[in-house]
């Protein structure tokens, strides 16, 4: 791992918004109880098929090779990219398909296996052991093949299917404007959202990018963005998930790009507060929450004709004007207003411009 990705996880699992669990943990265990259970198979085979007389050797032989054979294994699944996986489904479905593909190998090897211990000690001793050896590792295969395939494996019988559907009708794809913005945070909490958030990791890297930036403007908007994330993280009622995997096509992509194709193959959503990315979903038919329309949509409703008070702040573009804000952050442009700079007013609405990227009341001081 790169000197960058070693402080990205670091930090990441400092600051808790990455679970070891959640990276590690369920094949560090399956590891484990596979290691377990080879000793205890190998125990099994000294114990009981190894008799007075025989070569000293061969216990340790067999103990050691049953032992090597179960590191070959995980050896040779840690050169496999790793996904977590419901550890209890991935086990269960894992160890039916395990048995049953043992049965089926069996069967095949019938023929050239010994029927029973007629035929002698050690073609007996050969065909339990390689009853034992095989099911141990076809089930590991399998349980480890499901944690690491989760996102496309559907297991489907007549009128129900498991798929990769989460909480929630779609999922909703995070970025990293809308995570360095907030506002995110304060929406959840009102509890009218019910989706599963999703955060990719390319995301976060970019989010750690900007973290760790020598410009300290961005520094402390990448460091707000953890903040928020981590906010997100210890909501019970959040339920937020960290999306590792990145799809073949997403190669040598932006990552706008990124996010409107991991959108499109989650059949979610994308929450985001850039312009630009929302244009972008569009354009490929992927489905766009803009924050700027929530809060636009949410904001206080001035028709033409209405009166309001509304303090000049500076002033505008245009000879005479001035520019004020409501508390809401939306900006007023006064006719008139310019000579009125510091001072609060009573301003006559004209007319109102709303677009995604926010909205602009016009209107003109009232005599006083």
């Amino acid at each position: 791992m790169s000197r960058g990705g070693g402080r990205l996880f670091a930090r990441l699992h400092r600051t808790g918004m990455i679970p070891f669990q959640t990276a590690a943990m369920p094949l560090l265990i399956l590891r484990v109880a596979l290691i377990l259970v080879a000793i205890g198979i190998a125990t099994l085979l000294v114990g009981t098929l190894l008799h007075e007389g025989d070569p000293v050797w061969l216990p340790w032989l067999i103990f050691l090779g049953t032992l090597a054979l179960a590191g070959a294994v995980i050896g040779a699944d840690a050169l496999l990219p790793r996904k977590p996986i419901d550890v209890i489904s991935a086990v269960y479905f894992g160890l039916l398909v395990g048995v049953f593909l043992t049965y089926v190998v069996l069967l095949v090897l019938t023929p050239l296996l010994p029927p029973d211990a007629a035929s002698g000690r050690w073609p007996f001793v050969i065909r339990k052991t390689v009853e034992l050896l095989l099911g141990m590792t076809l089930c590991y295969i399998c349980i480890s093949v499901l944690i690491q395939t989760k996102d496309d494996f559907r297991f489907i019988i007549p009128y129900v299917e498991f798929a990769k559907e989460v909480k929630g009708l779609k999922p909703y794809v995070l970025d990293t404007s809308v995570v360095i913005d907030g506002r995110i945070a304060d929406l959840v909490e009102t509890n009218i959202l019910d989706n599963q958030l999703i955060m990719p990791r390319f995301v976060l890297a970019e989010l750690q990018a900007v973290a760790d930036s020598g410009d300290k403007l961005r520094r402390a908007r990448g460091r707000r963005g953890l903040d928020i994330l981590n906010r997100l993280r210890t909501n019970e009622n959040v339920d937020l998930k960290i999306y590792d995997r990145e799809l073949p096509e997403m190669t040598g992509q932006p990552v706008d790009m990124k996010l409107v194709l991991l959108a499109k193959h989650l059949e979610g959503k994308i929450v985001t507060g850039d312009y630009n990315l929302n244009k972008v979903a569009r354009l490929h038919n992927v489905q766009v929450i803009n924050l700027n329309d929530i809060a636009n949509s949410l904001k206080p409703v001035f028709l033409p004709g209405e009166t309001l008070g509304v303090r000049i702040v500076k002033p505008g573009e245009e000879m005479g004007q001035g520019v004020g804000y409501l508390d809401d952050g939306t900006m007023i442009v006064v006719e008139g207003g310019r000579e009125h700079v510091g001072k609060e007013v009573k301003i006559n609405v004209t007319s109102v411009l709303q677009t995604s990227a926010g909205r602009m009341i016009f209107g003109r001081v009232l005599p006083a």
